[in-house]
């Protein structure tokens, strides 16, 4: 007998069960893990995402080998690193980013302070063994991917010790050296890895005995060669380049006496040594830059390189930033510098439509000056590489840092795709993975694609604005020596911050969708499913109504067709 129901009707116990509302659907909920933002914005790899939700459930060190899994030195890149994660943060559409290299360079310091060993296993002892030419970021951290993958490495380093640029050019009031030495002391331990310093490639060692002795070759050599500076072929007799000063400043704590100095250049090396000259007694020290100072570029490109925070703070010391200057003429009496001519420049198209400098006639000015120091950046030094390099000392590498030789691999400032720590370790990082896929004859795991968590993915109803932790900055009168500027922040600072983390993109376990769902088709899990939630949809009954995935707070639930 069929069952007739009618507005006045009763339902009966179990109805909802008999009718499968599924069937109306014409869309339906599935869960999306699409990479946060800051993911996929940062050179190295990391997922901040997941190291904060560690974090935020006061699980620190499990966040530490989340974090190390993609980049072994956090707490070098938490100091020096851009942070091109903050950049890309949704949570400043509400407030301000999260403060996620503060939350790195905590976890790198906890771990330092704790003994925490990395999560790697001793390779087999007939594994592959390759060699890494250059014992800097780029260097260091192919080593240890390499290891954690199953290889053996052999490190050559021209120096006595480990640490390139961010030892010898990196003052320690931004990078302590108990912090660099720490780090790297603990991924020299690592098993299966032979450090050998004292070895220069082109003079103690040769890249075809490397490749007749070992599996692969990495070179991690870094731009170790100033670039030529002159103004229409005048060079000062007693030219100084920027880098090799402040290195100088660096190994022995001092550098010539100058009353008024030109540091020319928009880097971090010039900023650096700008500031290293007025804590040694300068008088006055002036930065002149093609660019402009930082958030007040106005195209891409046009903002000086230099970390933002460490411009301000060149600002704060008495630092003089003249920006969109060149040099235009060089003041000389004999050979030495008593002054030189400036003018406005700005970057502008030109017939094809590329970017130039132009000079403007009329905007000239006289800065009268001791010296003038580039600091331009550097170059390939190209002994030992005689056999890769181009006409112009380039060396080309495809995406994953493969040379022209299949077996020599090479990362950091070489390559010339970028110029931080930052992507340095992330080169490194692929370069690993592709030598090792090509040594093993497996496929190397690709990146997951499709699009990013954005801000169109966000519902911003459920997040309060909660103020980002402050770090205490040392006061302008005590930046006088080694001291480190920035002392960083506490254990429930960084655990408040971590809990100001959107998870973009990644289930947050709210209940939003279990509790709001109208026809009670979302189901809660005991243990995390295979996507990571602790939801599944029961598409017998869920009618599509899309309200679980308008509620859901981080863009985890998306819609689909139902085909």
């Amino acid at each position: 007998m069929s069952q007739i129901i009618t507005r006045g009707g009763v339902a009966q116990p179990g109805g909802a069960m008999v009718y499968h509302t599924g069937t109306w659907r014409t869309q339906r909920p599935v869960h999306v893990h699409a990479p946060a933002p800051c993911h996929h914005a940062c050179p190295a790899g990391e997922d901040p995402q997941a190291y904060l939700a560690l974090l935020d459930e006061d699980r620190p060190r499990e966040a530490w080998e989340a974090l190390v899994a993609a980049n072994p030195l956090p707490g070098v890149t938490g100091r020096v690193c851009p942070h091109f994660c903050e950049s890309a943060c949704n949570r400043r559409e509400i407030d301000e980013a999260v403060g996620i290299h503060l939350i790195e360079r905590h976890l790198g310091d906890e771990a330092l302070s704790k003994g925490w060993d990395y999560p790697v296993v001793t390779p087999p002892a007939d594994a592959p063994q390759v060699a890494v030419v250059g014992a800097g970021p780029a260097g260091l951290a192919f080593a240890y991917h390499a290891i954690r993958l199953g290889l053996r490495v052999r490190m050559f380093e021209s120096a006595p010790v480990a640490g390139g640029v961010c030892r010898s050019a990196i003052p320690t009031y931004r990078l302590p050296r108990e912090v660099l030495e720490g780090e790297i002391e603990r991924l020299l331990a690592l098993p299966g890895l032979d450090f050998q310093p004292h070895t220069r490639l082109g003079q103690d060692i040769d890249l075809q005995d490397l490749l007749q002795s070992h599996a692969g070759v990495f070179l991690g050599l870094g731009n170790q060669r100033p670039h030529a500076w002159s103004i229409d072929g005048a060079v000062p007799e007693d030219l100084h380049n920027g880098l090799e000063l402040l290195k100088e400043w660096i190994d022995h704590g001092a550098v010539p006496e100058y009353r008024s100095v030109a540091v020319v250049g928009g880097g971090n090396t010039a900023v650096d040594l700008a500031r290293v000259l007025k804590r040694s007694g300068a008088e006055r020290v002036h930065i002149i830059t093609h660019n402009a100072l930082p958030g007040q570029g106005e195209r891409p490109g046009d903002e000086m390189r230099a970390l933002p925070r460490e411009v301000t703070q060149a600002l704060e010391e008495g630092i003089e930033i003249l920006p969109h200057r060149g040099v235009h003429r060089l003041l000389l009496q004999g050979e030495r510098v008593i002054g030189l001519e400036m003018v406005h420049m700005k970057k502008l198209p030109d017939a094809n439509g590329r970017l130039v400098r132009i000079p403007f006639e009329g905007t000239e000015t006289i800065l009268r000056v001791d010296a003038v120091i580039p600091a331009i950046g550097e170059e390939i030094d190209p002994r030992g590489l005689e056999a890769l390099l181009e006409g112009d000392y380039a060396l080309r590498t495809d995406d994953n840092g493969r040379t022209a030789h299949e077996r020599v691999f090479a990362g950091g400032d070489m390559n010339g795709r970028g110029g931080t720590v930052t992507e340095a370790v992330g080169e490194a990082r692929h370069a690993a993975l592709a030598m090792h896929a090509q040594l093993t004859g497996t496929a190397r795991a690709q990146a997951a694609q499709g699009p990013v968590a954005d801000w169109q993915h966000i519902n911003p109803a459920y997040y309060d604005a909660t103020p980002r932790a402050r770090e205490l900055v040392l006061p302008i009168e005590e930046r006088t020596g080694c001291a480190e500027i920035e002392p960083g922040i506490s254990g429930p600072q960084a655990r408040h911050e971590a809990g100001r983390c959107l998870s973009c993109g990644m289930c947050l376990s709210c209940d939003n969708c279990y509790t709001l769902c109208p026809d009670m088709a979302v189901l809660k899990t005991p243990e995390p499913t295979t996507d990571g939630s602790t939801y599944v949809f029961d598409y017998d009954y869920c009618k599509g109504c899309g309200l679980c995935a308008s509620e859901c707070p981080c863009g985890f639930i998306q819609m689909v067709d139902d085909l």
